[in-house]
């Protein structure tokens, strides 16, 4: 997340694990889904869970957070959402890196319609871990970094097909 506090945390963790000189870390991301009116189906589940078994993934961190309908945001222990037979979170229990906080809660909380649950995702890219080092060994910094949302991609491909049904 991207709070000072949250981002200091993260830096001195990883700048720690990165000490070992034979450490390989992957880019870390996070994610925040947003379920509205907290319906949460457990559909996406075992596609983390493959992510992981097959090394593209390392989960850090997995919170919830419930957003009541007066504002207030709460924290969701994850045994607290395997209460209704349909979502098998065991697997999750205990992924915490510390990387998330309080504040981060309450930014993720911020976005959130009333009434609304997230989960909040930090990842790291394992997949890239050998890139990622080779390049820091090599003295490349990474200074900038984004992602494009897919309806955006979506959208420019459909109108670079158009533009190419319009040429002579």
């Amino acid at each position: 997340m991207s709070s000072p506090d949250g981002t200091r945390r993260a830096q001195r963790a990883m700048e720690n694990h990165m000490n070992d000189d034979s450490a390989e870390i992957g880019p870390i991301d996070y994610l925040v889904l947003e379920f509205p009116g907290s319906r949460m189906t457990g559909e996406g589940l075992p596609a983390l869970v493959d992510l992981v078994d097959r090394g593209l993934i390392r989960i850090l961190d997995l919170r919830f957070v419930k957003k009541e309908l007066d504002g207030s945001v709460t924290a969701v222990e994850i045994g607290d959402l395997t209460g209704d037979g349909h979502l098998d979170l065991a697997v999750f229990e205990g992924a915490s890196s510390g990387l998330l906080g309080d504040d981060d809660i309450d930014e993720a909380g911020s976005v959130l319609s009333p009434g609304s649950s997230a989960g909040l995702l930090v990842y790291e890219n394992t997949w890239a871990a050998p890139f990622a080092t080779a390049m820091r060994r090599s003295g490349a910094q990474l200074v900038a970094s984004g992602r494009i949302p897919v309806q955006a991609v979506l959208d420019a491909l459909e109108s670079a097909e158009a533009r190419d049904a319009e040429a002579p």
